[in-house]
């Protein structure tokens, strides 16, 4: 049993990213902090030969724990009402986001997950240190985002009396980065969850089908676990952006902080960019990407010779190719 560690989740598709991710945390957060990569499927070849080489990370291969979360994912999920399913008969971004949960099984008894799509910005004394008083601890604004967009159905669950608006709203969260503790959501647990979202139709709370970050909302506030969000912290320091695409960051010597006061900031999420255009990006396209710059230094940290000297635009035949194919590709999906 190891005190603390890091959990990410990955498969070859992201391979570039995993890369990225390894090296930032080696850097920013510690050389010898271990490592643990969630297999997200059986696509693992260039992410086995990679851990092969560093002795710090390991490949999480529990099949017990990967099953007992994959069957909880598909049993809750089948009992989603049809009349808020997507007309996909499966996300787009496949199912394996659940596997996430594994992390509760691993051996790091208090430990924080990461997204593969994200670089880790600044150590993490500080939120190691707030779970101790806590069950949960997240960075992210989840909790700022209207009824409509919110994981959770929010005057819904306030009409059972089990908790007002108020109570759910300051416990939302995100998926993407959180730290937490070994041996939450046990069998006994988890059998409770799947009873309250099943028989008792609680599944009605949750308000998007096949959505890991807003089953996980569900899970942490009927599991009545404490919750602690550094965006709703005392200390205004404590309170970043995180997201790529959204939020402005200043770079001093590769690393983000905050625009406004310079705050260090815990992870930048490359959210909403597809893991293709971090593939063309490191081939040496000039992706449009918020931030390029900062991940093809930790992507290229131990092999700069490999690094793209120059990004060169793709061409218009490129773009109205891919624009063509995006398009097959949605209508074969429509209509399986």
């Amino acid at each position: 049993m190891v005190s603390q560690g890091i959990y990410t989740l990955a498969n070859d598709v992201v391979y570039d990213q995993l890369v990225a991710l390894l090296n930032s945390i080696e850097l920013n957060v510690g050389k010898d902090f271990p490592i643990y990569v969630i297999p997200f499927d059986e696509r693992l070849d260039k992410v086995k030969s990679e851990i092969g080489n560093r002795d710090q990370v390991t490949l999480f291969d529990n099949q017990e724990s990967i099953e007992r979360w994959e069957n909880f994912a598909q049993e809750v999920w089948a009992a989603f009402p049809e009349s808020k399913k997507q007309k996909l008969s499966k996300p787009p971004w496949g199912k394996g986001h659940h596997r996430k949960f594994i992390a509760f099984d691993g051996p790091f008894e208090t430990f924080v997950y990461y997204d593969a799509d994200s670089l880790a910005m600044k150590p993490l004394s500080g939120l190691f240190d707030k779970l101790k008083d806590h069950d949960f601890v997240f960075d992210d604004w989840e909790h700022a985002k209207s009824n409509e967009k919110a994981a959770l159905d929010l005057p819904l669950i306030a009409k059972t009396g089990i908790y007002s608006e108020e109570t759910v709203r300051n416990q939302l969260h995100c998926s993407s980065f959180f730290g937490s503790h070994q041996g939450l959501f046990d069998k006994k647990e988890l059998q409770e969850l799947q009873q309250k979202l099943i028989q008792e139709q609680e599944i009605n709370w949750v308000s998007r089908w096949w959505d890991d970050a807003f089953l996980f909302n569900y899970m942490t506030l009927r599991g009545k676990h404490s919750v602690f969000n550094f965006t709703k912290s005392s200390n205004g320091q404590d309170r970043t952006g995180n997201c790529a695409d959204a939020d402005p960051f200043v770079n001093i010597d590769n690393v983000l902080y905050n625009e406004q006061g310079l705050k260090p900031i815990h992870r930048i999420h490359y959210m909403n960019y597809s893991s293709k255009y971090f593939t063309r990006l490191c081939q040496g396209e000039d992706a449009n990407i918020n931030y390029k710059d900062i991940f093809l230094h930790y992507r290229f940290l131990k092999s700069p010779d490999q690094k793209p000297t120059q990004l060169v635009p793709p061409s218009s035949l490129t773009k109205a190719t891919r624009k063509l194919q995006g398009i097959m590709g949605k209508f074969k999906r429509t209509i399986s």
